[in-house]
């Protein structure tokens, strides 16, 4: 403008640039110093070589007394990078909105009893090994189990699933969880950060922390890109001051240069993307302890799974009952010998016994390797394996073929008698859960080999893997085997370990992508890259999609912010003034650099609205 108060406009211009310049993008200089000192160049090196390109020029324009200057180019590129890192920091808010609602649900105070004395007392004051009473509808402040009273507690929160879990002496209650009928107690035994709901922050917070490969190989390109770029202004410089173009157009295009190379786009979308593919899996419950993790994933040619508590249940149940003879009541008398057993295989049959009526069981005694006795009603019964049948000389030929074809199913089966003959067979076995079979099935289809590794004797293993449609089965194999299994299958493929054990965890850190359940062992969680909260083996399926769609997101914007870097440079060069008398300056370069970073970041935020 003409008007006399805008006689030092320039100058003004300088003024409000220079804070801009060299303080709000003052860490930008200090990473392109570090990778400088280190013989490199980074993306931070390209944003401080076009911006300062920029106010440099803008300087030497307003010290030789011109009229125009580039002051607007280098604030204007310096604003869209912050722009882009606090839309990368929105981003990462959103990546931890899965878990904001468990945040809010967890109670501020808890009941607790310490010297037989009830007092309330804040979340923080809680300490491992305090008795602490819930009522019916409290939430439940910390991690513990269960010492007295039975309840159903609503675990939707943490797992996904709608179904109250029942809670009885012994079982373990998760925080943040809500108490839906009976009163209990129970003790403290992760609080603070150890809980399942801080462990869910820490791997979110380490996912927004972490560094994917395809950033670095970006600061990579950059290390060859910015010598390149250099070259390329002082030639342009050289050639157009060398035909008579003068010093100022010359320089023009040396800066123009310098300014168009700075590739915004390609240094905030990674990061986004990564962020926004990290809280999309949030979201579905899928945890990725890191970009390198989101990265990886896409590229699975092997998965492995591990047999129990992975794609079994974990516990045994009764899955056949057979009468002989039309004996009666067989569950039942069974039910009334092993409540006072404490065996998993006990557990199996009073839980199938379930509300009907047990008997009184007199002079029950525990028969070391074989089973139990005990008598009902007068006569004395005899529950176990068939060494036992034959220790006390009852004949087992009248069940013998049922025997053979369930032990051949893999499942363990136990003998009913009383003191002369046989009364019935139960087969107990762990049965698969109902989401492995079509995660198998989807694995297949999507071009990955499916394996079961298992320390489990052959027959049982092969007879699981059957049922879940699994062609290769390694069974018998140890903990430390494993790993080296995993290793060796690497070698044809990028390889996950499905896995919820302490028994796992070697496995789980030797694969490419370890992938842990969050029922399993606290070992196991912390050593896999990803964490089914839900335990759902479907999102595997749903993990290997959102890794390829979140990948494929990052090639598209690494794709268009090097076309529009190749494509920028020559123009603003001059290679094309003589044909249209056209010539990219600076302003013009910094302002498509700034739509480009705008219009790649947001392509990366539009993640956000995928469906798995």
């Amino acid at each position: 403008m003409d008007h006399p108060l805008f006689v030092f406009q320039n100058y003004f211009l300088w003024f409000l640039a220079t804070p801009v310049q060299f303080y709000f993008a003052k860490d930008m200089y200090i990473s392109a110093y570090k990778a400088l000192k280190n013989g490199s160049a980074n993306m931070d090196s390209l944003v401080i070589l076009g911006t300062g390109s920029a106010y440099f020029y803008s300087v030497f324009l307003v010290l030789t007394h011109s009229h125009h200057n580039y002051f607007e180019t280098g604030t204007v590129l310096i604003t869209v990078v912050i722009l882009g890192r606090y839309l990368e920091a929105v981003a990462k808010k959103r990546t931890g909105q899965a878990i904001e609602k468990l945040i809010k649900l967890s109670p501020n105070s808890a009941t607790v009893i310490r010297n037989g004395i009830e007092s309330v007392l804040g979340i923080d004051d809680i300490s491992v090994g305090d008795i602490i009473v819930v009522k019916p509808g409290e939430k439940i402040p910390v991690d513990g189990n269960v010492t007295e009273g039975n309840s159903s507690v609503d675990e939707s929160m943490i797992t996904g699933e709608s179904k109250p879990v029942s809670k009885r002496s012994g079982d373990q209650v998760i925080g943040a969880t809500i108490n839906q009928s009976g009163v209990f107690r129970f003790r403290a035994e992760r609080i603070g950060k150890d809980t399942v709901l801080s462990r869910i922050i820490k791997l979110v917070e380490d996912a927004q922390i972490k560094k994917a490969p395809i950033q670095r190989y970006a600061d990579k390109i950059s290390s060859h890109f910015v010598p390149s770029v250099i070259l390329i202004a002082a030639i342009s410089f050289i050639v157009w001051l060398s035909i008579g173009a003068g010093f100022n157009f010359a320089l023009m295009t040396a800066v123009s240069v310098l300014v168009v190379a700075c590739p915004c786009a390609l240094g905030l979308a990674t990061p986004t993307a990564i962020m926004v593919g990290s809280g999309l899996g949030a979201k579905y419950g899928i945890l990725f302890k890191g970009g390198d993790s989101l990265e990886t994933t896409h590229k699975l040619k092997n998965i492995v799974f591990d047999k129990t508590g992975t794609l079994t249940a974990g516990k045994p149940v009764v899955t056949d009952v057979i009468s002989i003879d039309g004996a009666k009541n067989i569950i039942a008398v069974a039910a009334s010998l092993e409540k006072y057993s404490e065996h998993s295989i006990a557990g199996a049959v009073i839980e199938k016994a379930g509300n009907d009526i047990l008997f009184y069981a007199s002079d029950v005694k525990a028969i070391s390797g074989f089973g139990i006795s005990g008598k009902i009603e007068g006569t004395e019964f005899f529950l176990g394996n068939k060494a036992l049948m034959d220790k006390i000389g009852i004949s087992t030929d009248k069940a013998i073929e049922n025997f053979h074809r369930l032990e051949s199913e893999g499942k363990t089966v136990i003998f009913l008698s009383d003191n002369s003959d046989l009364k019935g067979i139960i087969a107990v076995a762990d049965t698969i859960k109902g989401s492995a079979v079509n995660a198998v099935t989807d694995l297949k289809k999507a071009g990955l080999k499916v394996i079961m590794i298992t320390g489990d004797n052959r027959m049982t293993a092969e007879h699981i893997a059957s049922q879940c449609g699994i062609d290769t089965v390694y069974a018998d194999v140890l903990p430390e085997n494993k790993a080296k299994l995993i290793n060796e299958l690497r070698l044809t493929g990028s390889t996950a370990m499905v896995g919820d054990g302490i028994n796992d965890s070697p496995a789980l850190a030797s694969a490419d992508i370890g992938i842990a359940l969050g029922s399993g062992t606290d070992v196991a969680i912390e050593t896999g890259d990803v964490v089914l909260m839900k335990n759902d083996l479907n999102d595997i399926v749903k993990a290997i999609k959102l890794s390829r769609i979140t990948m494929n997101k990052i090639r598209m914007n690494m794709f268009w912010a090097l076309f529009y870097n190749v494509l920028g440079i020559p123009v603003a060069a001059g290679v094309f003034y003589y044909f249209t008398g056209w010539l990219l300056n600076p302003m013009l370069a910094g302002t498509a650099m700034a739509l480009s970073s705008v219009s790649v970041v947001t392509n990366s935020l539009l993640l956000r609205y995928k469906r798995l």
